[in-house]
């Protein structure tokens, strides 16, 4: 995979995610300097290129001078651990994965969940739209998720759906450990992952507007139950 960028160079080595190789721009400007002394400092292969290498390397003029070239890896169940678990439901638009990822690490969730078939997966979209947060969270691939779903409540969690019908979002404690799935873009939740959740949720309207964009309700729910989880603690101490 070919992905580009400060930022996700930045998340990279914050990271320590491994990678094939790193493109800078031929230039005299101090700031190439310091990445190379960076990327030196941790081992990374790195070279130097034309401005019209790196554009035909990456497909975009804009990219900052640095291209990455990498193998992205999936998780698999193993990695299910933790207070927030965010489980998607055969989201299709990669710039909505990207934000929902990115929204996710924001939020404190430990994993994000997709299903193998008819998903959108990690690509350099997803990757740009992320601002390379994706490679601080586990994304797991699954084959079935209402399997998943199964398995994670006989491990204790509750399992929450995102749906129009729910129960009003403000409303709800979240003790953890949850995780929360959120569903397709046009059709949300299929029927049996609907029924295997523990509870559906919905964001109260206020105006005649049906449902927002997956990765706007993800950020809303994502946050409501961070800021819960953060009242919770308080109470304890």
């Amino acid at each position: 995979m070919i992905v580009y960028g400060k930022s996700v160079l930045d998340e990279i080595i914050r990271t320590r995610y491994p990678v094939r190789k790193i493109y800078l721009k031929e230039s005299d400007d101090d700031k190439f300097k310091g990445i190379e002394q960076l990327l030196r400092n941790y081992n990374y292969p790195y070279t130097y290129a034309t401005p019209k290498h790196l554009e035909k390397l990456c497909g975009e003029e804009k990219n900052q001078g640095i291209v990455i070239d990498l193998d992205f890896h999936y998780s698999d169940e193993s990695s299910l651990e933790g207070n927030l678990i965010v489980l998607l439901d055969h989201v299709v638009d990669p710039h909505n994965l990207g934000a929902i990822i990115r929204t996710s690490v924001g939020a404190g969730a430990s994993a994000v969940v997709i299903t193998k078939d008819r998903s959108a997966k990690v690509t350099a979209a997803v990757v740009k739209v992320s601002a390379g947060t994706v490679f601080r969270i586990p994304v797991v691939v699954v084959t079935n998720l209402a399997n998943t779903i199964e398995r994670l409540q006989k491990r204790g969690y509750w399992v929450y759906g995102a749906d129009m019908q729910g129960k009003n979002l403000f409303e709800e404690r979240f003790i953890p450990p949850v995780a929360v799935v959120f569903g397709n873009e046009g059709e949300g939740l299929s029927r049996l992952v609907r029924e295997r959740c523990d509870q559906l949720i919905s964001i109260p309207m206020f105006s005649s507007i049906d449902s927002l964009n997956v990765s706007v309700s993800a950020g809303i729910v994502l946050f409501e139950i961070a800021r819960k989880f953060f009242i919770q603690k308080l109470e304890r101490t």
